[in-house]
C-alpha cells in the first residue's frame, strides 16, 4: 500500500473527526493511528509547518499557493471544503501577485530612492566643511578603514602630504600617504595626482587621494605607473560609501517586518 503525504495524513485526523483540532491532537492521532511514518528528527514540528505552509489567513515566508487547511479563532484547525479551497486559492494567488508583489517592488523602488538621495545629502554636507576640518575628518574616517599610526601633517609644510600611517595590505602593513581634498565641484586632474606621486615617490609604498569632488579621466587612467609609487583615488561617493560600510557619522534605524504566528501560541501547549 502506497504511503500516505504528510499532507494526506493531516487531511485524514481532520476529515475523521467532525470538529476542528489544535495541531498536538492532529499529530498525536497521526502517531496514534500510524497514518504516517516520521524520519525527522522532531516530527511535531513538521506536522505544525505543514499544516501552517498549507492554511489560509497564516502568513509565512515559506507559504504554499496551494491551501487545504483552515484556522479558526481557538488556534484550532479544519479542511477547507473543495469550493472554499479552490476560491481561497485563487483570491490568494491574485493577492500575491498584484497586491504584495507591487508593495515589495514599490518597497523597493522607495529605498532605493531614499539611500541615492541620503548619499547626495550627506556628500553636500561634506564639501561644505572647512579644508582643514576635512583633513581631520579624513584622518577619523581611515583610522575606521584599518589605517595604523595615522598622523596628520602640518598645513601649508605637508609638501603635497596631507597624512601618513601604515595599511595592512594581506599579511604586511606598507607605508601609504594621504592627500585630502575637499573641492566642492573641481574635478581632479592628472596634474594633482602627478604632484602628489612626486612628493611621495621614495618615501612611501602607496598612496591614496580623496577628494569630495570627482576624478578626470586622465587622473583615473594615472592610478598606475611603471616604476612609480601607486596611487588609490577615492572621490566624494567613494567616501559616503565608505562611510556607510564602515557606519561612520551614520546611524541606522531598523524597520521591522512582522509575520503572524498567533495560532503558535493558541494551538501549542
Amino acid at each position: 500500500m502506497k504511503q500516505r503525504t504528510i499532507i494526506e495524513a493531516i487531511s485524514k485526523v481532520l476529515k475523521d473527526n467532525s470538529n476542528p483540532l489544535p495541531i498536538k491532537d492532529i499529530y498525536d492521532q497521526i502517531i496514534d493511528n500510524s497514518y504516517y511514518k516520521f524520519n525527522a528528527q522532531n516530527p511535531y514540528n513538521v506536522v505544525r509547518v505543514e499544516i501552517r505552509r498549507h492554511c489560509i489567513g497564516v502568513d509565512i515566508p515559506s507559504a504554499s499557493r496551494k491551501k487545504y487547511f483552515q484556522i479558526h479563532k481557538d488556534g484550532t484547525y479544519s479542511l477547507l471544503s473543495l469550493s472554499k479551497k479552490l476560491s481561497e486559492e485563487t483570491k490568494q494567488v491574485k493577492e500575491i501577485e498584484s497586491d504584495e508583489s507591487k508593495q515589495i517592488v514599490k518597497l523597493k523602488e522607495i529605498h532605493a530612492q531614499y539611500i541615492n538621495a541620503f548619499k547626495r545629502k550627506l556628500l553636500n554636507q561634506l564639501k561644505e566643511i572647512e579644508p582643514d576640518t576635512f583633513e581631520i575628518f579624513c584622518k577619523k574616517l581611515l583610522k575606521v578603514y584599518g589605517f595604523k599610526d595615522l598622523k596628520i601633517t602640518r598645513p601649508k609644510k605637508d609638501g603635497g602630504i596631507d597624512g601618513y600611517g601604515k595599511l595592512k595590505v594581506g599579511i604586511s602593513y606598507l607605508n601609504v600617504a594621504v592627500q585630502c581634498k575637499r573641492w566642492k565641484n573641481t574635478t581632479v586632474g592628472r596634474t594633482e595626482i602627478d604632484k602628489f606621486r612626486g612628493a611621495i615617490q621614495g618615501d612611501f609604498e602607496q598612496g591614496i587621494f580623496l577628494t569630495t569632488s570627482q576624478f578626470s579621466k586622465e587622473a583615473l587612467n594615472a592610478t598606475t605607473k611603471k616604476g612609480a609609487v601607486p596611487i588609490i583615488l577615492i572621490d566624494g561617493m567613494m567616501i559616503v560609501d565608505i562611510m556607510i560600510e564602515k557606519k561612520f557619522g551614520i546611524d541606522i534605524e531598523e524597520m521591522p517586518i512582522y509575520i503572524n504566528a498567533l495560532d503558535v501560541v493558541l494551538g501549542d501547549d
